[in-house]
């Protein structure tokens, strides 16, 4: 039986979304944002030289089509080379610029509702919610309510966290509601249950996701975020691709953040880690995972350590890794597998502010041999994965 690999190279889109105008970092509009195709132009500049040098290398993802893929998403002549590779552009219908609605969308469900955001103003939660985080953390207030990167806002409040005990709880442009605490001082455990106990309120008021965002270190020798991150996020309203899947009796096996990301709905194992990590996870399954099973990834560091830090350099640098650690997997493929690259949004380094861009993704298939694909929808990549695993689509 077919197996799939569908993996998320989390934030590296690649320009074109036709709604572009209608999003927004600060006051400007994502209009032009085109994660990948700056990247590439940075590194030809010079621009980008830190940790590497020259031009961008991406000799695997571009004999997959990325240079048509990237032709398409706008609108310009196709390229002389890649033609008979199966890629794809495709653009998301979904509200959000985000990671629930982007994952959502891949795996056969646009959100069926807006989400809700916090104002970007201090303090950006209402009273009430502010004064229930606080009791559920057994503590007289929190610290933050404010929109935040998480690393700056640990680096400004770890030091008055660990005196007062007091949760640090900021936002961002996303539908998110993320919880900071030292590990030791605070607790872990404790981080989790409160985050767990808040979830059902938040949920409800159609936030995307309450994050737990665990750190450690001293304000002598600074602070830095563990890789202990867990993330309770809306359980879909319904079936998507891993739901279809295990419905048939196959495995779903889920590297990284996926099992967070969809509540753990269809899915049977997951495998977590640093991306390096990831990737060893990933070798490991391409090597054991069962007949007709999916496999479900998502290498989130493209964007948390490099696209909402506005690095470059990291980011190109991340990319050529990923380039190079993914051709060799792709070599070990089984006759019969698929493996998709896409991506669930943009988030263009070279862009204003520190949040995602709206854009269209990457579609690059190894193992099939259908031709280009063509501008496609999100939900399309779930479907292409269960025609070729042979399940039904829940409909």
């Amino acid at each position: 039986m077919p197996r799939a690999f569908l993996v998320v190279m989390d934030s590296v889109g690649i320009g074109g979304a036709p709604d572009a105008e209608s999003y927004f970092n600060g006051d400007v509009p994502d209009t032009g944002a085109d994660t990948l195709g700056h990247i590439m132009r940075a590194c030809a500049q010079g621009d980008a030289e830190e940790g590497r040098t020259g031009p961008l290398k991406l000799p695997n993802l571009m004999a997959l089509g990325l240079e048509g893929a990237m032709a398409l998403a706008k609108g310009e002549a196709m390229p002389t080379t890649g033609r008979d590779a199966t890629f794809g552009a495709a653009t998301e219908v979904s509200r959000g610029k985000d990671t629930p609605s982007g994952h959502w969308e891949l795996a056969g469900l646009p959100v069926p509702w807006d989400w809700h955001y916090f104002p970007d103003k201090r303090p950006a939660f209402p009273d009430d919610l502010s004064a229930f985080v606080a009791e559920a953390a057994g503590t007289d207030g929190i610290l933050g309510n404010c929109h935040a990167s998480g690393t700056t806002i640990i680096a400004e409040l770890g030091a008055q966290h660990c005196e007062t005990g007091w949760p640090i709880c900021y936002t961002s442009a996303d539908s998110v509601f993320q919880v900071a605490a030292h590990e030791e001082s605070f607790g872990l455990d404790r981080l989790l249950a409160l985050c767990e106990a808040i979830a059902p309120r938040l949920h409800g008021m159609k936030v995307g996701r309450v994050i737990a965002r665990p750190f450690t270190g001293s304000a002598e020798t600074g602070f830095a975020r563990t890789p202990n991150r867990r993330d309770f996020a809306i359980t879909p309203p319904a079936s998507i691709l891993t739901n279809w899947v295990q419905d048939a009796g196959r495995r779903v096996y889920a590297v990284g953040k996926i099992g967070d990301i969809f509540s753990m709905q269809g899915i049977d194992e997951v495998r977590k880690g640093t991306d390096a990590r990831l990737m060893d996870h990933l070798a490991d399954l391409v090597n054991e995972a069962g007949q007709g099973s999916l496999t479900f990834a998502n290498f989130v560091e493209f964007d948390s350590l490099y696209g909402h830090r506005r690095d470059v350099a990291g980011y190109a640098r991340h990319l050529e890794w990923f380039d190079a650690e993914i051709g060799k997997l792709l070599a070990r493929l089984q006759p019969g597998d698929i493996m998709v690259l896409t991506a669930d949004h943009g988030n263009d380094p070279t862009w204003v502010g520190t949040d995602h861009t709206r854009e269209r993704v990457p579609v690059l298939v190894a193992g099939a041999d259908e031709g280009p694909l063509g501008l496609i929808g999100f939900q399309d990549v779930a479907a292409l994965v269960a025609r070729h695993l042979g399940v039904g689509t829940g409909g």
